[in-house]
């Protein structure tokens, strides 16, 4: 199986931090983007390189039954189950694959030698911060560990590395869609008020019971809606509680709809969602059990009536609907986003899978609320995202400007670091630390640097953040470009681009005002100079 060249990448990038020392290091790739074709070309690396033995590890029995089919399509490795009545203990087998409910059992697990794996694979490596797993890799101490998870959020990914030594690569859902291995992703906004501000939180997201219960009323009316839309699409449906999925399964049916329901008690589950792979049903309802494991690349419409506050939650429900599928005529995803009415903040909108912060989520979903005012239209992420990032960077632009003339009176010694990286181009918002280390403070000598090179430190509050300016800084300096005071000096005189300028070019222009008592000499148009030019 050619590999995609994203997929080359995060292989070669995972070697290298082995390579680099980091023993535990992590895999983020998108749903629907082919983690577990990457992590079993990794697999087969491994051993040809190290001749050792590898354990797949997973907590559901969809996940370990995908990680065999795949690993034998790529690799044509035939690996051995560690899971129930089945167990890899006396097996030669190059790679077991392993439930950790099952490894948790003494018994199970002590029946390996502690040197028994020389790698480890935690898939959905979002779930090895619990008991369970981290009792199964704290047992295998000695082995290489790859975590692979969907895309996660800030706050996930730093969980994640109070036990991951390093994030060796990233390929987020935004990225799939913008290089066409993702459907093209498109929201419309229901104008359905759907009441949930009673009900409770715990653990940090809604309670699923309290859900139902507010669901209940309006299950009539959104079935209604799905009418309109869903007739001509194939659709999955999530839900809080089984017993409500059952019953607006049967909703649906009376709408016209061909619904089937799966839940974790289904004798027939595996018939059922062949079924619905097939052609045979257009609605598939269930209450969170397809959130992991389950691809079928034809389905293009999700209805979500399970809110969540988390994330990593709402991007691998989202994930269900993005695969491609070409062949079955599919041409886009949809999501109908209902108009959850709740005072709890940090409820997941479709605004959250490639919004980079509240800021751009909440323009992205004014986006899709007015669509849905004004022609019920959908609305393509994508570009709202891109339109988004346009209106943020003017909005902050034209902030800016006004800041600056605020203080035009005020003859700070230092000069602020966004109105310096805005001068040369260079942003540092999109920067999020990863490594423990760049999470920490500035360090004193790097504030002193800063200094040196005329940069006001004050609002630098990560270490990363600082050597990232740092590098650009010393690159700048290297490669003679104008300094920060410079630009700064010459943008007052209304000169543009000065960032692009060299040193010698700035100092002399300087040099120039500086002999004529502080004015720009008469022949000169600041905003229309430019020293290429002349």
């Amino acid at each position: 199986m050619e590999l995609r060249p994203y997929q080359k990448e995060a292989t070669a990038a995972v070697f290298h931090e082995w390579q680099e020392g980091r023993g535990k290091t992590l895999l983020i790739q998108a749903t629907g983007t082919g983690k577990t074709v990457v992590f079993s070309n990794i697999v087969q690396q491994f051993l040809n390189n190290q001749k050792g033995r590898a354990l797949i590890l997973a907590h559901r029995d969809e996940l370990l039954q995908q990680a065999s089919d795949k690993l034998q399509a790529v690799t044509g490795i035939v690996p051995q189950f560690e899971k129930a009545q089945f167990t890899a203990v006396d097996s030669d087998a190059d790679v077991v694959i392993g439930s950790v409910q099952t490894l948790t059992q003494d018994r199970r697990l002590n029946a390996y030698p502690v040197n028994a794996f020389d790698l480890i694979v935690v898939d959905e490596a979002h779930h090895c911060l619990s008991e369970s797993y981290q009792k199964v890799l704290g047992y295998f101490n000695g082995a290489h560990v790859l975590g692979v998870t969907a895309t996660p959020d800030r706050a996930d990914k730093k969980d994640m590395l109070s036990y991951f030594d390093s994030v060796a690569y990233e390929y987020s859902m935004l990225q799939g869609v913008r290089d066409g291995y993702l459907s093209p992703l498109k929201a419309l906004m229901i104008p359905l008020n759907i009441d949930i501000s009673s009900v409770k939180v715990s653990c940090g997201d809604y309670v699923a019971s309290d859900l139902g219960n507010a669901l209940e009323p309006y299950l009539e009316q959104i079935a209604e809606e799905m009418t309109k839309y869903c007739m001509k699409r194939k659709t999955v449906v999530f839900m809080p509680l089984v017993a409500i999925s059952q019953s607006f399964c049967e909703l649906l049916n009376t709408k016209g709809f061909r619904a089937v329901e799966v839940n974790g008690q289904s004798e027939d589950r595996k018939e059922r969602l062949q079924a619905f792979e097939d052609g045979k049903y257009n609605v598939i309802v269930n209450s969170m059990l397809l959130v992991e494991g389950w691809d079928c690349p034809s389905v293009d419409c999700l209805v979500n009536l399970r809110p969540t506050k988390s994330r990593a939650l709402y991007t691998q429900i989202v994930g269900r609907i993005l695969r491609l599928s070409p062949e079955t005529g599919k041409k886009d995803a949809l999501i109908l986003d209902f108009l959850w009415m709740t005072q709890k903040l940090s409820l997941c909108r479709p605004s959250c899978i490639v919004a980079k912060d509240e800021a751009h989520a909440k323009k992205i979903d004014e986006m899709v609320e007015n669509a849905a005012l004004l022609d019920d239209e959908s609305v393509d992420i994508l570009d709202a995202e891109e339109q988004a990032e346009k209106d943020i960077i003017q909005e902050r632009k034209e902030s800016l400007a006004k800041e600056l003339q605020a203080q035009r009176r005020k003859k700070a010694k230092l000069v602020d670091p966004l109105q310096f990286v805005f001068s040369i181009n260079e942003n540092l918002d999109d920067y999020e630390p990863e490594a423990k280390w760049e999470f920490e403070k500035p360090s004193p000598k790097q504030l002193a640097l800063l200094e040196k090179f005329n940069i006001n430190p004050d609002d630098i509050d990560t270490r990363g953040k600082a050597t990232r300016l740092i590098d650009v800084l010393m690159r700048r300096a290297h490669e003679g470009l104008s300094t920060a005071k410079q630009i700064r000096l010459l943008e007052r005189y209304g000169f543009s681009e000065v960032g692009t300028w060299t040193m010698k070019e700035a100092g002399e222009m300087i040099t120039r005002i500086a002999d004529n008592c502080w004015m720009v000499p008469f022949d000169i148009v600041p905003s229309q100079y430019s020293p290429n030019r002349q």
